[in-house]
């Protein structure tokens, strides 16, 4: 093999990578146009940050707000720039970024008064990925100790009342969740499996409005297992805390054959004759 060509085929990688770098320069690769950011007061960049933001030019005002603390990250306007990157995230739905952005103003400034404010708005961009009751609730598990971190932490802020409020509906979806998957076993008749399901329903999800129904599947399974026993305590316990569902109404006219607790001759309203 000749020099000559030894010195070619070296050459060829540089050449190589001149010509990627050339190309990359004109925008042969389809890449947006390069931003650059020459040194700026902070106050101009903060401000032209904001007024994109106002623009809703969510992309260029969180390129804006970084540089402010690229440029100046030993200035008071720089924490404010951070936090400000993260809501712009936020607000154009790129939660995986203003959940980045967040971590980090947390660690690097646990004692700054926006710290509950991070903390809230890291909950609100796990809150809002929360799916349907068909899909993986893992987000909505994030979303639910997010939330209840800020209630927790700081309980006398004003994200404390919206936090708390978010927790309800967000324990209500996990508890839509397990209902959903009970009701699959259940008609795929198996019942073990089901009756785990509305159990947790009950034990873990109390304050939900899937409990009644929770309580009637548990009686719909029993009968189907056959222990009559068991459907008579949950139907029981069904008519003792919620007399007036139309849940308590199927359960009593499953256990009694009877119409509904209304027509009970006992006069007892609901399962007391029955044990």
């Amino acid at each position: 093999m000749s020099k000559a060509f030894l010195l070619v085929r070296r050459a060829l990688p540089i050449l190589a990578l001149a010509l990627a770098s050339s190309l990359t320069a004109c925008g042969w690769f389809g890449s947006d146009k390069d931003e650059t950011f020459t040194e700026q007061p902070v106050e101009v960049l903060y401000n032209r940050a904001l007024d994109d933001l106002g623009r809703q030019e969510y992309k260029l005002a969180a390129k804006e707000f970084e540089e402010v603390d690229r440029q100046h990250p030993y200035s008071v306007w720089a924490t404010k720039a951070q936090i400000m990157a993260a809501f712009t995230y936020y607000q154009s739905n790129k939660y995986d970024d203003a959940i980045i952005a967040l971590d980090r103003f947390i660690q690097l400034h646990p004692g700054h008064r926006d710290i509950p404010y991070a903390y809230y708005l890291k909950g609100l961009c796990y809150y809002e990925q929360i799916s349907d009751v068909g899909r993986d609730q893992r987000t909505t598990q994030q979303a639910l100790d997010s939330l209840s971190d800020v209630a927790k932490r700081f309980p006398d802020t004003p994200y404390a009342r919206d936090a708390r409020l978010k927790v309800e509906l967000t324990i209500d979806h996990l508890a839509g969740k397990e209902m959903d998957i009970g009701r699959y076993y259940e008609k795929q008749h198996q019942y073990v499996g089901a009756i785990n399901r509305f159990r947790t329903v009950i034990e873990r999800y109390q304050t939900t409005t899937h409990v009644p129904e929770a309580l009637h599947r548990l009686v719909e399974c029993y009968l189907a297992l056959g222990v009559k026993n068991e459907a008579k305590e949950t139907a029981a316990v069904l008519g003792y805390n919620f007399p007036g569902s139309d849940w308590y109404q199927d359960s009593y006219y499953l256990v009694t054959g009877e119409g509904s607790p209304a027509e009970n001759p006992s006069g007892g309203g609901w399962f007391f004759g029955l044990f």
